[in-house]
């Protein structure tokens, strides 16, 4: 919703003002520059991006749209399932098998459906738990391997935002064609006899190039690039905090405090405190979580076990 409004009030206040100033909106109207630089933009990009950018693109600018912030209840959910799986983990690789292999179908993962809604950091999530579960591997080495495999995924995820942030700075240019053209076409006008009045209209309709193309550039294309930058962050955000809980779990650390590292990476303003944290796992034992009262007893008596064991 807030894109929109955005846009809603760059064209109100850039059209409005041109009302204002006595200029006719129909004038603005030109279909044909529109193709001209529409056109030549789209063809840039499909030009310079394979189909898997082009893909994520389309993802990226549906993210924006829709604009569903990753908030507490994701967090919430994305810190609790790692807990979880944690937990699960302890009690042998054969229980955590049963999920990672097909976390769709995993009840486990059934219970943190905003998480199973994120295709990206769900594979993340599994295929790394399936590489703690192949072999010793220290938590230096992951922490290596992580950071390895999140660069990659952070250069991939930013390609497109680049290439729409480029083809935002081309479309000035792109108008200033359309406008070259519409002028050579006035000129010829001139030379088959055409009246000063509609010389000076075919005129105006060039320059309305110039201006659509540099409207496009810092009112539409180069704050979609940059609010694609931010869909991108707050990806990386949590497949970070995900990295965060398995390097400090594999280093020995109890789940709790593994967990707690994860959630200090969350971003200010819906970072849950430690004590929220904790309250969120005593839950997981109360109807609606697991079963009854004593598994709720189980999970307190667990935590304690925890911070014992810091």
């Amino acid at each position: 919703m807030q894109p929109l409004i955005a846009i809603l009030i760059v064209i109100g206040c850039v059209f409005g003002g041109f009302v204002i100033h006595g200029g006719n909106i129909a004038v603005i109207w030109q279909p044909i520059e529109l193709l001209i630089i529409l056109g030549a933009g789209l063809g840039a990009i499909l030009l310079a991006n394979p189909k898997h950018v082009l893909s994520e693109m389309l993802l990226q600018l549906r993210k924006v749209v829709a604009r569903r912030k990753a908030g507490e209840e994701f967090q919430r959910q994305l810190l609790l399932l790692m807990y979880e799986l944690l937990q699960t983990a302890a009690g042998g690789l054969k229980a955590l098998d049963a999920h990672v292999e097909a976390p769709q179908e995993s009840a486990l993962f059934k219970r943190y459906p905003l998480v199973l809604e994120e295709p990206k950091l769900l594979h993340f999530i599994v295929d790394n738990f399936r590489l703690m579960a192949m072999g010793k591997i220290n938590a230096h080495e992951l922490e290596g391997v992580l950071e390895q495999e999140l660069e990659a995924i952070h250069e991939e995820l930013s390609q497109p935002a680049r290439s729409l942030g480029k083809v935002a700075e081309a479309m000035p240019g792109f108008g200033i064609l359309a406008a070259v053209l519409g002028i050579v076409t006035a000129m010829t006008s001139v030379a088959d006899g055409a009246g000063t009045g509609e010389i000076a209209m075919m005129v105006a309709a060039a320059m309305v190039g110039t201006f659509i193309g540099i409207l496009f550039c810092y009112g539409l294309f180069d704050p979609l690039a940059s609010m694609m930058k931010q869909v991108v962050h707050e990806e990386m955000a949590a497949m970070e905090s995900v990295k965060v809980v398995l390097v400090t779990h594999v280093a020995g650390k109890p789940p709790l405090l593994a967990i707690d590292a994860g959630r200090r990476l969350v971003q200010l303003n819906i970072k849950p405190s430690f004590a929220r944290l904790e309250g969120w796992i005593n839950k997981l034992g109360e109807p609606g979580g697991e079963d009854g009262e004593a598994p709720r007893r189980r999970s307190t008596d667990r935590m304690e076990g925890e911070r014992s064991a810091a």
